[in-house]
Formats: structure tokens, sequence, C-alpha cells
């Protein structure tokens, strides 16, 4: 496929999904006086988390629709590492408070197991730092990345385990239905950290993992719905 198609549908499919993740954060917002007592605690982390996301992903995202505006991204690797380095921070900060959801739907204390995924959030926020990430190259180092992303996957698997076992033996469709999704993401997500240095084209998969994330919000969304 020739390469200014593959950009085009690339910025086509950012706009589409900034537009489209906004949409949802905003009408959880505006409807969050809709949600039910018993919810209620549960659809404002759902709000907190998603906004984050948004935010995070207009970094990512949308820098590189502004990095290709102006020249392409080799020409600007700066602003897409910029981009890069806000969306792994809002990301990790996702996976705590998806692990708070977790913890309050199925009414868990906050135990070793709740602790961990925080703790593991902070330790991939700590690997970040360093210079030897190199959030302003492209590609990344690969040992850099790897190393910052196998927290990611632990925390948000692990989160997503559990939240499938739970909703499993308390017939939860909803939450077992997120975690399905989050599972999807992770498995649009794993090739690309492994392989996408040597196979550039794996890098659209991230597609796939970012409506993953998409139908999860619209998921969540339900729990906004108008009162009867």
């Amino acid at each position: 496929m020739p390469e200014a198609v593959l950009i085009w549908l690339e910025v086509i499919f950012d706009v589409f999904y900034l537009v489209a993740i906004w949409t949802i954060v905003y009408l959880m917002w505006k409807k969050k006086g809709n949600l039910e007592d018993s919810t209620k605690r549960i659809g404002e982390l759902f709000l907190l988390a998603f906004f984050l996301l948004a935010l995070g992903d207009t970094g990512h995202v949308g820098f590189r629709v502004v990095a290709y505006a102006l020249g392409g991204l080799e020409a600007n690797e700066m602003l897409v590492g910029l981009g890069s380095f806000v969306t792994a921070v809002t990301v990790t900060f996702f996976y705590m408070i998806v692990a708070e959801i977790w913890r309050v739907r199925f009414n868990k204390e906050r135990n070793i197991l709740w602790w961990s995924f925080i703790v593991i959030g902070f330790l991939r926020l700590i690997i970040m730092l360093p210079t030897g990430n190199g959030w302003g190259t492209s590609p990344t180092p690969f040992n850099w990345s790897l190393a910052r992303n196998i927290p990611l996957m632990i925390q948000g698997i692990g989160i997503a385990i559990f939240i499938l076992r739970d909703s499993i033996k308390t017939k939860d469709t909803f939450s077992r239905n997120i975690s399905i999704w989050i599972f999807v993401s992770y498995a649009c997500y794993l090739p690309v950290i492994l392989f996408v240095n040597k196979v550039p084209m794996l890098g659209m998969l991230m597609m796939p993992k970012t409506l993953a994330y998409l139908a999860v919000a619209v998921i969540a969304y339900k729990l906004f719905k108008t009162k009867k």
C-alpha cells in the first residue's frame, strides 16, 4: 500500500477516534447526574479514567497528526516522542483507576493484590524516566520499550483476568464484556511491542487496539443512561 495512503488512513482514523472518545467523555460528564446510587462511584471512576485516556491520546495521536502536517514524523521526532510519553503516563494511571473500579465493583478490600497493581503502575512510571527510553528518537530502543511495557502488560492483563474471574462468578455481563475488550487491546498491542521495529506494518494493529478501548468506553457509558 502506498505510503501516502497509509498516512491519510492514519490521520483520518486518529481524528475519528479523538472526536469519538472526547464525545463519550463529554456525554459521561453531562449525564453523570443520571448515575444510580449503586453505580455512582464506578461511573465517576470511569469518567476520570477515560478523561485521562482521552487527554493522553490527544497528545499521542493528536501530535502525530500535527507532525504529519509539519513535514512528517521523522522531521518532528521530539513532538511525536512527547506525545508517546504523555499517553504512556496517562494509560498507566488509567489502569490504576480500573483496578479501583474492580475493587469497588466486586466489594474487594485494598489488599496485597490491589496494591500490587498500583505499585506496578508506579514502577512503570519510574522506568519511563531515564533518557535511555529515547522518547525523542524513532524507533525507540527495543530494550527500554520492552522494560517499560512489561509492567503495563502485567498490570492491564492482570486486572482483566480478575475482572473476568469475578464477573463470571457473579454473572456480571457488564464487567465481563469490559475484560474481554481489554484482552483484545493487549492481543493487538503485544505484537507491536515485540516486533514493530522489525516489521513496521505491525503498527497498524494500534488501530484495532484503539477501537478496543473505544468499545470499553461505550460499554461504560451504559452506566450513565437516563433514569427511568
